[in-house]
């Protein structure tokens, strides 16, 4: 504990209370994680299994498979908020203990993690995907890798809908690295699939077989 900790004790995150650290015992156990039954695909939940879903069938994705922690919800945006736009580099941990608590070991043989945009990453002085990657890595031992690049800059997908998200990231992505047969792919939050969609093919034009997108959160439709 530092000096400005005893000065100015941290609060939540998600319900604001003073209780010394930005994640209460409470609201962690209230964050809403994602349970079974979901689409084998992209990981929806679903009222009973499928290998598709209503959001993914059709689509042509360059995952295996998609899975997220949480469903993206009020509490799950303030933390998602906190950790991204404010700074607060240690909920990555707390992300990432949620994600271990909630997804089963990826049988892969690397973490990759989609790369940050430059802009962002001056503005906020961290990368939260690789931030939780290098977390998830430690936790699974697994190494960790920077295995894409962008090939082109992009207007923010905030705000744009779902045909659009997809159409701004095609082949937004290149290889950076060797890239090995089975990878997973880590984000902070999984909201059209379609960033997802876009590096997982890069990766998969690389020479990965299989990509497996493991994320802290995912909005729910």
């Amino acid at each position: 504990m530092t000096i400005l900790d005893l000065l100015l004790p941290a609060r939540c995150v998600v319900c604001c209370a003073s209780v010394g650290k930005q994640l209460c015992d409470g609201c962690r156990e209230s964050l809403p994680l994602l349970r079974l039954p979901l689409c084998e695909r992209c990981g929806a939940p679903t009222a009973w299994p499928v290998s598709r879903c209503r959001e993914c069938s059709g689509r042509r994705l360059a995952f295996a498979s998609a899975r997220a922690a949480v469903e993206y919800d009020e509490s799950v945006r303030r933390f998602v908020s906190a950790w991204k736009e404010r700074g607060l580099r240690r909920l990555a941990a707390e992300a990432a203990a949620l994600v271990v608590q909630a997804i089963p070991p990826p049988r892969v043989a690397l973490v990759g993690f989609v790369p940050p945009d430059r802009e962002r990453v001056l503005l906020r002085g961290h990368h939260p995907a690789e931030r939780l990657a290098r977390e998830l890595g430690e936790r699974w031992e697994l190494p960790v890798r920077s295995l894409l690049a962008w090939k082109r800059t992009i207007p923010h997908q905030r705000g744009l809908k779902l045909s659009e998200r997809r159409r701004n990231v095609a082949g937004a992505f290149r290889p950076a690295a060797e890239t090995p047969s089975r990878v997973a792919l880590v984000d902070d939050v999984y909201t059209s699939g379609a960033t997802a969609a876009a590096a997982a093919s890069a990766l998969r034009r690389a020479g990965a077989r299989r990509v497996e997108v493991v994320t802290f959160a995912r909005v729910v439709r």
